[in-house]
């Protein structure tokens, strides 16, 4: 398995606001050194990065998908990851859903949910 630190990441549900998890996942993950992008549909800038709209805007090969965002939105990630070929996704607690999880498995996607990707990987 690659190390995690390798892998080109993408947060769905980047927030600007900073009480917000999905502000407190990327800020911690840029400032842990971790290559990560965000997602979040109004863009702009977060932790001196670039946000993007959506997955289809990265220019990269992103590896892994972490999803901090309502599950029915997780169902249509889990829809953009298959056609640009991401093989990995991460649900936080309260973004997956029975449909969201079955679809990625029935894609070949690697799904981890019911787990918290920051306490997992030690940096909460």
């Amino acid at each position: 398995m690659q190390d995690i630190k390798k892998k080109i990441m993408a947060v769905v549900g980047v927030s600007h606001k900073e009480n917000k998890f999905g502000f407190r996942i990327f800020n911690d993950l840029v400032q842990n050194g971790f290559n990560v992008v965000g997602i979040n549909p109004t863009d702009g800038e977060i932790a001196g990065r670039k946000i993007y709209r959506s997955l289809k805007e990265i220019n990269t090969k992103i590896d892994l998908v972490i999803t901090v965002v309502p599950a029915r939105v997780t169902e249509r990630i889990v829809d953009e990851c298959n056609e640009l070929g991401i093989k990995e996704i991460w649900m936080q607690p309260g973004s997956e859903s029975s449909i969201a999880i079955e679809k990625a498995k029935n894609y070949g996607i690697e799904v981890t949910s019911n787990a918290c990707f920051m306490v997992e990987e030690g940096i909460w």
